[in-house]
């Protein structure tokens, strides 16, 4: 069977991320009018056009001839490869679908949950001092006593690259997150390395095949970096560092910052310096405080809950009250796909049961029973 008829779902998948004006928002926006990609490409460009934010200039774009092409070349290499083409629904890193701007397409070779109960990103300056690159280390050495974490960053030199290669040394699992195709390593002196990520973790990019390292394309590898993660931990950074996009992005998407300081007059900690100062991210001197930020400290478990009957509960209530009832804790993102609830609606219900003294928040966007 030709690997267009036998993966029809991916080839489509692949095929609407190379369609010119269709991004991951209007790609999204179809899919969930239709149902699936090769529904989109089989229906008729005068029914896609009456879809809501679609119209006549983005239909333009499905009449590419390269489009069919490009997707039958890239469903190859990543058959050829055994690379993995996540989409949603399919394995897809459940903190990064709760972005608006995700990826249609995900192109991973690895062994890692990318949905692993805890996930932690390092990031930091490429000009690393001592200070930072020993910061780094005994920050991922705290961390490897924890259970299912997974530890992810942009495989680029200094902070990136240390955290990477410590995670490999000790056993850790790590991804790195790339600014281009699959089918190569930069910078290329980093390809031993990620070839021993592939082993304890692996290697990720939205950026199909021939995709060069381009300038523009590492603030997109950032905001990946950010969405997948329940904590951006910065090490060090310049005031204009990527590292500071990373975390800006990690604030905006109403996740956890949190920063080493430095000294006042050391260019390479003014990006945490100022992260810290304007309350954008926790101060952290080692990896005990991280833990203690995100309630990740096995020894901080709440009591267990015996099962509460609570009455005057709404339906919506009800469903968080079924969730927690037993639990240490649950992330708000596991509330949000289990109860269907829009973000605004979840996050009023979740402040009213809080208001009634039924649920607590935690750190690290964690709820529990009291």
């Amino acid at each position: 069977m030709p690997p267009i008829e036998e993966h029809e779902e991916l080839f489509y998948q692949i095929a609407l991320t190379f369609v010119p004006g269709v991004g991951a928002k209007t790609g999204r926006v179809l899919l969930e009018h239709l149902g699936s990609a090769a529904a989109i490409f089989k229906t008729p460009l005068k029914d896609l056009r009456h879809i809501d934010g679609i119209g006549e200039v983005k239909v333009k774009g499905f009449k590419e001839p390269d489009v069919m092409t490009r997707a039958e070349r890239e469903l190859n290499f990543v058959l050829k490869h055994n690379i993995q083409a996540i989409y949603h629904g399919r394995n897809y890193p459940t903190r990064l679908a709760n972005c608006s701007d995700a990826p249609l397409v995900l192109y991973y070779k690895g062994n890692a949950d990318l949905n692993a109960i805890r996930v932690a990103a390092i990031v930091g300056t490429r000009k690393n001092t001592d200070y930072g690159h020993k910061l780094c280390e005994e920050l991922v050495e705290g961390l490897q006593s924890l259970d299912n974490i997974l530890v992810v960053s942009g495989l680029a030199l200094g902070i990136d690259a240390i955290a990477h290669k410590k995670c490999v040394q000790l056993g850790l699992p790590t991804v790195g997150v790339l600014g281009h195709g699959l089918d190569r390593i930069y910078p290329y002196n980093h390809k031993e390395l990620s070839e021993q990520m592939i082993e304890h973790g692996g290697i990720l990019a939205e950026f199909p095949s021939e995709t060069l390292p381009d300038r523009n394309n590492f603030p997109m590898r950032n905001r990946i970096v950010a969405g997948m993660s329940d904590v951006t931990i910065v090490v060090e950074s310049h005031i204009a560092g990527g590292a500071l996009i990373t975390a800006h992005m990690t604030s905006g998407y109403n996740r956890e910052v949190a920063a080493f300081p430095g000294r006042v007059n050391d260019s390479r900690s003014a990006g945490c310096n100022e992260l810290i100062r304007t309350n954008i991210a926790g101060m952290i001197t080692k990896a005990e405080d991280l833990t203690e930020l995100m309630n990740w400290n096995k020894d901080n478990k709440p009591k267990a809950v015996q099962k509460q009957l609570f009455i005057n509960l709404s339906p919506d209530e009800q469903k968080i009250v079924d969730m927690l009832n037993g639990k240490d804790s649950v992330h708000a993102d596991e509330l949000f796909y289990a109860t269907g609830l829009a973000n605004s609606q979840l996050a009023a219900t979740l402040l009213q049961l809080e208001m009634q003294g039924i649920i607590k928040s935690l750190p690290g966007k964690l709820y529990r029973m009291y």
